[in-house]
């Protein structure tokens, strides 16, 4: 098969139009290529900032990494179960169970509807 046209100029010009577009299409390749590169590097970057936190620099307060949170959330959540149990008697729960039985030795006629016991309901028949 016979794929030149049989003006030399021409077929040169075909020769080198391919090629240039060709050319063109892998640089368009690769500069995607490297573009998604880029946006997964800088957002992997940014989990990382996240993830671990970032010193305060001017005009920019410190923000604490995923660890030191979760440390945070830990004592508030051990705070406020110490709160909800009775214990030495400074808990919330110890002032709650006193605010009870000292209502139920003012009122004893209704002392027979509850235990006092906040955690379950008293049934309803």
């Amino acid at each position: 098969m016979n794929v030149e046209t049989g003006i030399p100029a021409l077929d040169t010009a075909l020769v080198w139009g391919g090629a240039a577009s060709i050319l063109v299409g892998l640089l368009a390749g690769l500069w995607r290529g490297v573009r998604a590169l880029a946006r997964f590097f800088l957002r992997a970057g940014r989990l990382l900032d996240d993830f671990l936190g970032e010193p305060e620099r001017p005009g920019v307060p410190a923000r604490p990494g995923v660890m030191e949170r979760i440390q945070n959330i830990d004592t508030r959540v051990t705070r406020v179960e110490h709160e909800l149990y009775p214990n030495s008697g400074a808990s919330l729960r110890d002032a709650i169970d006193l605010a009870n039985r000292r209502l139920a030795r003012l009122c004893p006629d209704q002392s027979d509807e509850g235990d006092g016991d906040l955690r379950v309901p008293p049934t309803t028949s």
